[in-house]
C-alpha cells in the first residue's frame, strides 16, 4: 500500500487516477481550441489542467477510485453518470469565467469534453477490470497462522479479490525454530502475514522472513489497518491509543478554525434549503421543526444535539430508546427524504459552532446506548477521546447501525480514525460524504 500522510492507498488505484487525470488533460487540451477570429492565440494549458483536476476531484468524490468498484459494472456506470452530472456545471462555469472568447460555444464544448471523458474512462476501466480479473495486480500472500486469526485474514483477502491471492498457509506450531521459509515461495511472495497467538514462534519466523528480499512482513492487526481501513478489535494492542493524545495545541487550533469556517459557509449556502425543509416539516406533520436529543461527546460530556425532526412526535412514546429500523414506520414522508439525503443533520452545524462537535469525527451516540454498548464491546468508550462529528470514517464505510454487531463494526472504523486522524483523512471523509449522500448509502 502507498502511504499518503496517515492514510494507506491502493497503488493501483492511485496509478489509475493519474492515468485518467492525464487523459482528461489531453482531451480538454485537444478540444480547447482558440475561438474563430483568434486563431493565432495560444491555448492556456493552466485552464486545461484546472478542468482536468475538477473532473478527477468529482470522480474521487463519487467513489470512482474505490477498489470495490472495479468489478461492479452497474455501480461504475451509475457513478460515472453521477460524476458527469456534477462535473457539467463546474466545467461550464469555469470555462465561461476563464475563457470568455469561447462564449458562444461553452455548452457544446462542455458536452464534448464530458462525452469524450466518459468514453476514455470506460475504456480505461474495461482494461483495468480485465487486468484485475486476470489477477495481474494480485499480490501473493503467505499466511502463517491457524484458527480464528488466520480465518479473519482470509476473509479480508476475499473482500479484496483481484488485489491479493493466497500463496499458502502454514501452521506456526509445525515450523521448527529457525526453519527457513521455502526459498521458491520467498522469491515470489509479496508478503507474509503473521496471524497467530504463538508470539514466541512468530518472533522467530519474523526474523527469518525479514531476511527474504522484497518480502513484507505484517502481523494480522497491521494488515487489517492498512488494507481494510479499520482496527481489529479482537486483537488490538495498546499502540493505537498512544495516537489519541498526539494532537498539539496548533493541530487542535487548525481543526477548530476549519470547523468554524466550514460550518459558517455551509450555514450561509444552505439557509434557503433549511427554511424550505422547515416549512415542509411543519406542513407534513404536527409538532416542532427541530428535534433535540441528548448525546455523549468528548470525554463523555453530554450535550443536546440538534436535528430536523424526521419522525412522528410519538416515536418513543414508551420512553425506551430504540434504534431506527429499515423502512421504519415512525419516519414521516418528509423525514424519509431528509434522512436519505442527510439534510436532517444540517442543524448540527450549530453544535459545531458551539464547540460540542467537530465536522469530522465519530458520530455521537445516545447515553442509553453508550451505557449498554460499553459493557459488551471492549474499547467502546474510547470513541470519546476525540470530538464527535457530523460525518465520520465509519459513516462513509459502513451502513447505518441498528444492532450491537453494527456498533462493533463501526467502532473498528472509529478507532482507525482516532489513530490515523489528520487533515488528509478528514478531507477524504468530507469528499466521500458526497458519495454517501448522492447514493443514499445506509439511510434509514
Amino acid at each position: 500500500m502507498t502511504r499518503v500522510f496517515s492514510r494507506y492507498l491502493s497503488p493501483e488505484m492511485v496509478l489509475l487516477c493519474f492515468v485518467e487525470l492525464g487523459l482528461s488533460f489531453v482531451v480538454i487540451d485537444a478540444l480547447l481550441v482558440p475561438a474563430p477570429g483568434n486563431l493565432g492565440r495560444p491555448v492556456d494549458p493552466d485552464l486545461a489542467a484546472l478542468l482536468a483536476f475538477t473532473i478527477a476531484a468529482t470522480g474521487i468524490a463519487i467513489g470512482l477510485y474505490r477498489p470495490q468498484i472495479c468489478l461492479q459494472w452497474r455501480r461504475l456506470l451509475a457513478s460515472t453518470a453521477m460524476a458527469s452530472l456534477l462535473a457539467f456545471p463546474a466545467i461550464l462555469l469555469l470555462s465561461e469565467t476563464l475563457n470568455r472568447e469561447m462564449a458562444p460555444y461553452h455548452l457544446t464544448w462542455t458536452l464534448k469534453v464530458l462525452l469524450t471523458w466518459i468514453a476514455c474512462l470506460l475504456t480505461t476501466r474495461i482494461a483495468f477490470g480485465s487486468a484485475v480479473r486476470h489477477r495481474l495486480f494480485a499480490r501473493p500472500l503467505l499466511i502463517i497462522g491457524s484458527g480464528p486469526r488466520a480465518a479473519r485474514v482470509l476473509d479480508g483477502l476475499r473482500s479484496h479479490a483481484g488485489f491479493f491471492e493466497l500463496a499458502g498457509t502454514l501452521d506456526p506450531t509445525a515450523i521448527a525454530e529457525g526453519t527457513v521459509i521455502v526459498p521458491e515461495q520467498g522469491r515470489r511472495l509479496w508478503g507474509v502475514v503473521l496471524a497467530s497467538d504463538e508470539r514466541e514462534i512468530l518472533a522467530d519466523i519474523r526474523s527469518v522472513a525479514c531476511g527474504l528480499e522484497g518480502v513484507r512482513v505484517l502481523d494480522d492487526v497491521r494488515f487489517w489497518e492498512q488494507h481494510l481501513g479499520k482496527i481489529d478489535l479482537d486483537y488490538v494492542g495498546a499502540s493505537w491509543r498512544d495516537a489519541a493524545d498526539r494532537d498539539g495545541k496548533f493541530q487542535s487550533a487548525v481543526k477548530r478554525a476549519s470547523d468554524v469556517l466550514i460550518s459558517l459557509m455551509l450555514l450561509v449556502f444552505t439557509l434557503p434549503l433549511m427554511l424550505l425543509v422547515a416549512l415542509l416539516i411543519k406542513v407534513d406533520t404536527p409538532g416542532s421543526v427541530f428535534y433535540r436529543q441528548e448525546r455523549v461527546g468528548l470525554q463523555g460530556r453530554r450535550f443536546m444535539v440538534l436535528k430536523f425532526r424526521s419522525m412522528r412526535i410519538d416515536a418513543e412514546h414508551g420512553g425506551e430508546p430504540r434504534w431506527a429500523m429499515q423502512r421504519d414506520p415512525r419516519v414521516t414522508r418528509v423525514g424519509a427524504f431528509i434522512r436519505a439525503t442527510r439534510i436532517d443533520e444540517l442543524p448540527q452545524l450549530l453544535n459545531v459552532l458551539r464547540g460540542e462537535m467537530s465536522f469530522v469525527g465519530p458520530r455521537p451516540e445516545r447515553p442509553h446506548f453508550v451505557e449498554q454498548l460499553q459493557h459488551v464491546i471492549p474499547l467502546y468508550s474510547q470513541r470519546a477521546c476525540v470530538k464527535p462529528g457530523i460525518t465520520g470514517w465509519a459513516q462513509v464505510n459502513y451502513p447505518y447501525g441498528a444492532s450491537v454487531e453494527d456498533a462493533r463494526q463501526k467502532l473498528a472504523y472509529d478507532l482507525y480514525y482516532v489513530k490515523n486522524r489528520g487533515f488528509f483523512l478528514d478531507l477524504l471523509i468530507l469528499i466521500s460524504t458526497i458519495r454517501v449522500i448522492l447514493f443514499q448509502e445506509g439511510a434509514r
